[in-house]
């Protein structure tokens, strides 16, 4: 299973129109590209389905949250707070996704294309905000995935779309 994993970095306790939006606009994107989608520290005090009403009722994007519903029926809808040691097993290996990659824990999109290839699981973390992941995050990951391959930093929501279209992509094309 693939998983797209936002992390909440801005506001723990106030909802902003970030949060939601983020939500909305990944859920096109992870439905799409057949990731699963996991919130992790965001400051919504419901659960899923619950959030997805929220949401639909927020915002036009995703067909007015559409594709999260769907996610939702299909088991591909979660919602955490960030764990404190490990992530949940069943989304395979953690994955932080970074312009700045550590080079002993640096995998190119090409290898982790094959590593999916040969049944692997991955949670691919992306931060939600200006500070970016959480820097323990960076030391429990195993692997860091610079999509661009370029060391070029960006945006969150680029980052949403670009992280599951270039690895369904180098998937699709390598199968």
């Amino acid at each position: 299973m693939l998983t797209l994993g936002l992390v909440n970095t801005y506001d723990k306790i106030k909802v902003l129109d970030a949060h939601y939006r983020s939500i909305a606009r990944a859920a096109p994107i992870a439905y799409s590209y057949e990731f699963a989608l996991a919130l992790f520290d965001y400051p919504f005090k419901m659960n899923a389905e619950e959030l997805c009403d929220y949401v639909a009722d927020k915002t036009t994007i995703g067909r007015s949250g559409k594709y999260l519903l769907e996610m939702l029926e299909h088991n591909r809808f979660f919602v955490f707070d960030l764990p404190k040691k490990g992530f949940q097993a069943q989304f395979g290996v953690p994955v932080v996704t970074t312009s700045n990659p550590d080079p002993k824990k640096a995998i190119t999109p090409a290898a982790l294309a094959d590593e999916i290839l040969r049944g692997g699981s991955y949670l691919l973390l992306v931060g939600l905000g200006h500070k970016g992941l959480p820097k323990e995050l960076f030391e429990r990951a195993r692997y860091h995935l610079d999509i661009t391959g370029a060391g070029i930093p960006l945006e969150t929501c680029t980052a949403i779309g670009a992280v599951p279209a270039v690895l369904a992509t180098l998937v699709r094309e390598k199968s």
